[in-house]
């Protein structure tokens, strides 16, 4: 079972997780496919807002986000206001004009550590993209050339350290694996997800 549509409404049958919202957690290796995936789950539920690590991350604070998407994200959606927050800008290095976030029915958070520690508590569901970290790493080396080489070089080092310290992939409801013609949901590793509403018998 590979459509998007059938899975987007089972997320909408999940219990809310952060205030009114059911906070849908994105997570794997950088380069892994991850903003793609969460721009097509995010069409199948109706356009629902999509938010991204990489707005709330810095060239100095590659995963040192957590408080900032605490008081900014979470806590706001959380009493059912919207959360105001500015992304940064990668070009310019400074944060940029505020963005408003709604509240919403289903809403993706999509980047390298969605699933943290910090972050599970006012989760709905967490998936993982599969793939192997050095694959991963190459696939997005190519995609934004050897003038970020340097990045690279650098982001590596640090995702690798920050998996060590706070790992996503053992609380995953759902692991997504890429296939020709789409994606194929498998059955995560955390203990309960044999009774998740996330995934169903037919497609472990």
């Amino acid at each position: 079972m590979n459509d998007l549509a059938d899975h987007a409404c089972r997320l909408r049958s999940l219990p809310p997780s952060c205030g009114p919202v059911r906070l849908i957690a994105v997570d794997g290796h950088a380069g892994s496919g991850k903003s793609t995936f969460a721009d097509r789950l995010a069409m199948s539920l109706g356009g629902a807002p999509v938010l991204r690590l990489d707005d709330l991350a810095t060239h100095e604070e590659l995963f040192a986000w957590a408080d900032r998407l605490r008081a900014l994200v979470l806590d706001p959606l959380s009493r059912g206001e919207s959360a105001r927050y500015a992304p940064y800008d990668w070009t310019a290095r400074r944060f940029g004009p505020l963005r408003t976030l709604d509240p919403a029915p289903v809403m993706l958070i999509e980047g390298v550590g969605a699933g943290r520690a910090s972050v599970r508590p006012f989760l709905a569901g967490l998936l993982w993209i599969e793939g192997d970290s050095e694959a991963s790493w190459e696939q997005g080396r190519r995609r934004d050339g050897p003038g970020l080489s340097d990045f690279w070089d650098g982001w590596t080092v640090a995702e690798r350290r920050h998996f060590a310290a706070d790992p996503s992939f053992p609380f995953a409801d759902a692991v997504i694996r890429r296939i020709p013609q789409g994606y194929k949901w498998l059955e995560g590793p955390r203990p309960t997800a044999g009774t998740s509403q996330i995934i169903t018998d037919s497609e472990v």
